[in-house]
């Protein structure tokens, strides 16, 4: 397929004078909207970048919950993947694929996982069978509901269903029921992270920096896509929620088809963001669905940075993982793969990559 160029915008870009990398590591590290406005005006002008609406063809970078509970140490669920260090180093790589690719880049959506006190996978949701709170980073199954092993939360009841506690039980165990039938989770009970109000619920600095700065140069809005506030599903994937259903047959919760349209009419959608064995995997596996039922064939304009994503582990202190969620990563990247789409990495110059049409 033809790669299509226009002057300005197929052409890597120098990264911004006053960039740090080392930001990408720093927890207390911030934007200056003002300062950026005034440099992407200089910037714009230094290398002629034109405004998005000019593009011919729409480059949609999506940012999956580049988070600071994510993406640093300090943050409650930090995505270190096998070397420890994943999520700031993929964050560094991040910002430097915006700066460079400021050109082609016509859009950018960051999702943001956004999460309250009590929700159905934190630990404060459930108690045991003598009423004793549960522990993070275990899994619930429909068994151990049934058993009375665990349950969910009397008290979580009187504001939840107007004290209906047998309503909440048997939604629960609907709840757990649909995901093990679907084959995709299990309940898994995270730490409390991205609680709406907290410093972790921010995007990271370098990448929030880096968004704003293409907003500025290219006159791009800087689009989000919230997810995650309901409290009786999983939202991993920005297109829906893990289950819509109730117990009773009424509506849980919906499909985001209003933003699966705004990728559908993208030229190319980059995906990239953490973490890749959960909210990016689920992410890409809806937006897959979605394509299957459609036509195939928009699977050829989805490009996967590999080197921007890293997994879920859970180190245990002595050099190994309680839980590394490596593999399921992997394979879904090799799932991806053979329906179409495309694994690429943010270093890889753009008119490289297979069957893009930038400008």
């Amino acid at each position: 397929m033809q790669v299509h160029q226009n002057r300005n915008s197929h052409r890597p870009l120098p990264l911004p004078a006053w960039y740090r990398p080392d930001a990408a590591a720093d927890w207390s590290y911030r934007a200056d909207a003002q300062a950026l406005m005034e440099h992407a005006a200089t910037h714009r002008k230094a290398h002629n970048v034109r405004a998005a609406a000019a593009d011919r063809h729409n480059l949609h970078l999506l940012l999956i919950d580049v988070q600071k509970d994510f993406c640093f140490p300090e943050g409650t669920l930090f995505v270190g993947g096998r070397s420890g260090t994943g999520a700031i180093d993929d964050s560094r790589r991040l910002a430097e694929f915006i700066y460079r690719n400021l050109g082609s880049i016509s859009n950018i959506t960051t999702t943001m996982d956004t999460h309250f006190a009590h929700q159905i996978f934190f630990p404060a949701f459930w108690v045991d069978d003598q009423g004793a709170p549960l522990a993070a980073h275990r899994e619930i199954r429909t068994g151990e509901i049934r058993s009375g092993a665990v349950k969910p939360n009397p008290a979580v009841a009187g504001w939840l269903c107007r004290g209906n506690y047998a309503w909440l039980l048997a939604q629960c165990l609907h709840y757990c029921d649909e995901l093990e039938q679907a084959g995709k989770y299990t309940l898994y009970l995270w730490p409390p992270h991205c609680l709406l109000g907290s410093d972790g619920h921010a995007l990271t600095g370098v990448i929030h920096e880096a968004r704003l700065f293409h907003a500025y140069c290219r006159s791009s809005q800087s689009w989000v896509e919230v997810k995650g506030g309901h409290p009786l599903t999983e939202n991993y994937s920005v297109l829906r929620p893990e289950v819509l259903t109730r117990h009773d047959g009424q509506t849980l919760a919906t499909r985001n088809t209003g933003f699966l349209k705004t990728l559908f009419e993208a030229d190319a959608v980059v995906i990239a963001g953490q973490a890749a064995s959960h909210c990016v995997k689920s992410s890409i596996d809806d937006l897959l669905a979605e394509i299957v039922k459609h036509d195939r064939n928009l699977a050829r304009k989805v490009y996967i940075m590999t080197d921007c994503m890293s997994s879920v582990t859970v180190p245990d202190g002595q050099g190994g993982f309680v839980a590394d969620f490596t593999p399921e990563a992997e394979a879904a990247l090799s799932r991806f793969a053979a329906a179409g789409m495309h694994l690429v990495k943010s270093t890889d110059p753009l008119p490289g990559w297979e069957g893009l049409q930038i400008g």
